[in-house]
């Protein structure tokens, strides 16, 4: 049996204090000190893995000053703080074993928009995408572009001076940035913005921090400023914190957000800003071309720079065959076709902009001019105009990141040399120096980024928990550091330098220690994020391999047990997962609780870590476990020795994944694949070895089994199921506000539309010719029994479309006991239906389900536990559909548009099919819109647990209830059977299926009156 897992490390005695003392002062903010929350935030994007002593989560300025405050008493001096954002960094820069503030969760408030004078005023954990969604109405938006933009805040901007696509035309976020508030270590707040001589001179006579950094800033400017110009390197991308070379403005005038920006959050606390917003160009159009050479492409791109292109980013072929793989492709496949030669080897994608549609033409018919005279490498090119189109293309050399961390085995793309910056006209010499370092070491990489600055995203890929294969780490960073000085760049363009800023001093050489001056002002206790930029004299900087690595840790794990783990072992921290977006589906367990063990990432943590404690306790989490019977006294032992508060980390994990909704949308859309809802039942199953199972579980597992009994006799089931004392065990078993079954069973209903039960024996009797025009419809428990007049509109559909239904016996599907971790259970029952299912499909008839998410079972539960080749195809309708639209008759259309909102498994793990929906729909005559959104916050059973009722609710007060309010019920759909339930339970909104919109509209023109 899995005995209870003991945490590792407790935060310090002084820790604990500081804490203690920190409400006592008033602190409203959250406060987080458990191996769960510190195990959550030990992590970023990059190898490091450290965890922190506690989490502070602020919900205003006061309480930042309270922390700043607190922290400067001589007793807590010891103490070190680290600000955090979004956690998308990828050198550590917010890693820490001290405090980490993270100011995401509750500053997050857009607090001022002036359109007329094109500015913004935010807090700190604001989201890049989300300024720009609440700007967009104006026709303005914040300009720094960055790949995570969709989880980026602006606050982690700030602190590495971020900047992305499009920085030659745009400028990086210092450009952007008028004012900043921040809170100095004694907790002296300052508005930060251009100071004139007068307001100067007034600021420096203060006898405060305030005025003793600006003294030195001053002095520094006056007697330094041949040293600053020769050591900061004049390139678009320069990344060097405490940036000294833009401390005046172009009037001349002192502004301490110059320095603040790319500190990294080692001088101040920025609680807010006020940024400058730029006008959204009207028009724009790609240039997508293509290359027989890598090479070839990047040497091609200062000639396209030069025809006034916008911005102009490049894309190996790794990347490329990588993005094949991966839904985005189904957007952008159009313009990239295989040329004769094959696949291209190098993409260029050139933007153009302007603000009329003709001066936009011109551009283009001279660009596309000066390319038609031929150049090195060229294969050929498409245009994107479409706002569509050119969104996608941008997503996908968005997601490059996640892509390359989604090659397949042990080794991986790591980041540590992935931002390096040469002037562009030596970009190509400097990467086949550094390609050439990488291939003698026989490493595989991809590369990606912003040609038109010089700046290339390299990754190699190593297996960080080989200790051979870490000590590359250091060799290779060591090679491109004076590979960067020989070509005149910087090592650090565009991620900052957290733990990589053991070579700061031999870049800036005699102006170190004026850094190292900047960094005493603003710190003289060394206490905000020490160890990156400068260290006050005396003290050192970190070094990339002082650092623990998260491959350290997970070797600590055996090879047998990652090998069964890797959908969560392989998470890279890139936080796609913390996606803003309410009308997104990824994750709504997160957007409803804003905790990052919520969320695929925080879970895949917390997973590797409980797998290490395992480990080191000598256990397997894959042992089988003796008799349920004879170990149920320990477990109903170790139940009640949990309630009187035994510690056991497993507990903690357990928490995290009870949240999750099972909704798969990580699966779809994390660039990684991580599988929460495969790995959340591996756990729950060995988690089930130690405790008792809560008795509501035992009644889901059985619930398909025992519908059609209930079935046979509804109005009587409804009444003994739904009477108070019912409804009062059920409330007490953790269960609320059960649907009732459907008074009509689906089998029976079906009998009188003419459809028989499909048997092997039957089907294979039937003439070619009718076997031709014949398919099986799957029944699912909840939609049959609960919804069962989908099935009969679907089975009338098939009909009038000139096609023979029938009905497949009904057997339990199986994905309530996967969803619970019952796993030996759900093995049983899913190779009992395969079984039926494959004796079917073998007659020669197509297979076709109603409901998403049961349907998908077959396509990823099923194969994980059966293996592909002892599992039926089942196809979801508007896929079998529109494979077959040629066999029907095309129809005129009714001018009614209908608003569709997909399941989210539907939507995350079958886009295409999702897409399928219009096509068919179109054929019909009728116009399907699919509205974005989120999940509805149901998912099974989820919403009807007691427990998860109010974030239930949360999820759909998110993205479903205002797009309901937006289209109205009345001409809204939705495939989800759990989905429809929801906004009838919660809005009271009855929405049809669109087999049933199909079959209504259908009949409607057979028949207008």
């Amino acid at each position: 049996m899995i005995p209870a897992l003991r945490a590792g490390e407790r935060p310090s005695s002084l820790t604990l204090d500081f804490l203690a003392e920190l409400r006592l002062r008033g602190f409203e903010g959250d406060i987080a000190h458990s191996h769960a929350e510190r195990t959550v935030f030990a992590t970023d994007n990059s190898i490091y893995q450290v965890a922190p002593q506690a989490i502070l989560f602020p919900r205003h300025d006061t309480d930042v000053v309270r922390i700043a405050k607190l922290a400067n008493e001589p007793r807590f001096n010891a103490l070190t703080f680290t600000p955090r954002g979004g956690g998308t960094g990828t050198n550590g820069q917010s890693l820490t074993d001290g405090i980490s503030v993270d100011l995401s969760r509750h500053m997050n408030a857009i607090l001022e928009v002036n359109a007329e004078e094109g500015w913004a005023r935010v807090q700190a954990g604001v989201v890049k995408d989300q300024l720009n969604a609440a700007v967009a109405p104006h026709g303005l938006f914040f300009a720094p572009e960055l790949s995570p933009s969709n989880r980026a805040t602006i606050g982690g901007m700030i602190a590495t001076d971020a900047s992305g696509q499009g920085s030659v035309l745009y400028g990086k976020t210092r450009d952007h940035v008028m004012a900043l508030r921040a809170v100095f270590m004694d907790g002296t707040e300052w508005h930060s913005r251009p100071l004139t001589a007068l307001e100067l001179l007034t600021a420096k006579s203060r006898n405060d921090r305030v005025g003793q950094v600006l003294r030195v800033l001053d002095r520094i400017r006056e007697e330094d400023g041949e040293l600053i110009a020769e050591r900061f390197p004049k390139l678009n991308r320069c990344v060097t914190g405490y940036d000294l070379a833009h401390l005046c403005d172009c009037e001349g005038r002192l502004d301490l957000s110059a320095v603040i920006c790319g500190a990294e959050g080692t001088l101040a606390f920025v609680t807010e800003a006020k940024v400058r917003l730029t006008p959204v160009p009207r028009f724009t159009a790609l240039l997508n071309i293509r290359y027989a050479t890598f090479d070839a492409a990047l040497r091609d791109a200062g000639n396209l720079m030069k025809l006034q292109a916008a911005s102009s980013e490049t894309i190996d072929a790794t990347v490329l065959g990588l993005a094949r793989q991966d839904a985005i492709w189904l957007k952008v496949r159009d313009y990239f076709p295989d040329d004769p030669q094959g696949p291209a080897e190098g993409v260029n994608i050139v933007e153009f902009v302007a603000s009329e549609r003709a001066q936009l033409e011109e551009q283009l018919a001279r660009v596309e001019a000066a390319l038609a005279q031929g150049g090195a490498g060229r294969r050929g090119y498409t245009v994107a105009q479409d706002a569509g189109a050119a969104a996608a293309i941008w997503s996908m050399r968005k997601k490059s990141v996640g892509l390359l961390g989604n090659m397949q085995g042990d080794k991986r793309p790591m980041p540590f040399v992935e931002d390096t910056v040469v002037p562009p006209e030596n970009l190509a010499d400097y990467i086949r120096e550094f390609r050439a370092a990488l291939d003698r070491r026989g490493l595989v990489y991809g590369m990606f980024g912003h040609v038109d600055a010089g700046c290339l995203h390299v990754r190699p890929a190593l297996d960080m928990k080989d200790p051979e294969q870490e000590r590359l780490v250091r060799e290779i960073s060591d090679e491109v550091f004076e590979l960067t000085r020989k070509y005149k760049g910087v090592l650090w363009g565009e991620h900052g330098k957290g733990f990589r800023s053991e070579y700061v001093p031999e870049f800036f050489g005699p102006l170190y220690p004026r850094m190292q001056e900047i960094k005493v002002a603003f710190d003289p206790h060394n206490q905000l994020n020490p160890g990156k930029i400068a260290s006050p004299p005396g003290q050192t900087l970190t070094r990339i391999d002082g650092v623990p690595t998260r491959g350290q840790h997970d070797r600590l794990i055996p090879i047998g047990v990652r090998s069964a783990n890797e959908d969560s072992l392989h998470c890279n921290g890139n936080a796609a997962c913390f996606n803003f977006d309410p009308d997104d589906a990824m994750c709504p367990s997160w957007k409803a609780t804003r905790d990052r063990r919520h969320s695929p990432k925080g879970r895949a943590s917390l997973m590797r870590e409980w797998l290490r404690l395992l480990a080191r306790q000598g256990m397997d989490p894959d042992a089988k476990r003796s008799s349920r019977w004879r170990e149920w006294p320990h477990r109903a032992l170790n139940t009640w020795r949990g309630r009187r508060g035994q510690a056991d980390f497993s507990r903690e994990v357990k928490e995290a994944m009870d949240g999750c909704l099972a909704c798969k949308s990580c699966v779809g859309q994390c660039p990684i694949k991580v599988d929460v809802p495969a790995f959340r039942s591996r756990f729950l199953e060995t988690y089930y070895g130690r405790y008792l199972r809560p008795a509501k579980d035992l009644l889901v597992a059985r619930l398909e089994s025992l519908l059609p009994i209930a079935a046979r006799a509804p109005r009587l089931s409804n009444g003994l199921t739904h009477n108070p004392l019912s409804r009062a065990v059920a409330r007490w078993l953790g269960l609320v506000d059960l649907p009732e079954l459907g008074t009509v069973e689906a089998a029976q209903a079906a009998q009188r539309l003419g459809v028989a039960v499909a048997t092997p024996q039957l089907l294979r009797a039937l003439p070619d010719t009718e076997r031709a025009r014949s398919v099986v419809i799957v029944q699912d428990a909840f939609t049959t029994h609960y919804d069962s007049r989908v099935v009969m509109d679907w089975i009338e559909l098939l009909q009038v479309l000139g096609f023979r239904p029938w009905l497949a016996p009904f057997l339990p599907n199986g994905k309530p006991q996967h969803v619970l971790g019952m796993l030996d259970s759900f093995r049983t029952t899913a190779k009992r239906n395969a079984r039926m299912l494959r004796d079917l499909e073998r007659a020669g008839v197509d297979l076709v389900g109603v409901d998403p998410s049961m349907t998908l079972a077959y396509r990823a539960e099923y194969v994980q536990a059966l293996g592909k080749d002892a599992v039926p195809q089942v196809a979801l309708p508007q896929e079998w559909l529109a494979q077959r639209l040629d066999r029907i008759p095309k129809r005129e259309g009714t001018g009614r548009t209908w608003k569709l909102l997909p399941h989210c498994t539907e939507r995350t793990n079958a886009p295409a099919a999702t897409a399928s929906w219009v096509a068919v729909a179109r054929h019909l005559g009728i116009e399907f819109e699919i509205v974005p959104s989120g999940c509805c916050g149901m998912a099974g059973l989820y919403g009807h647990e007691r427990a998860n009722r109010q974030s239930s609710e949360s999820i759909y007060r998110l993205s479903w209830a205002p797009a309901l309010a937006a289209a109205g019920s009345d001409t809204v759909m939705a495939t989800g059977y759990s989905c429809r339930s929801q906004a009838h339970r919660l809005d009271g909104a009855h929405l049809s299926h669109p087999l049933q919109v199909l079959l209504h509209e259908l009949e409607r023109k057979k028949d207008p009156g």
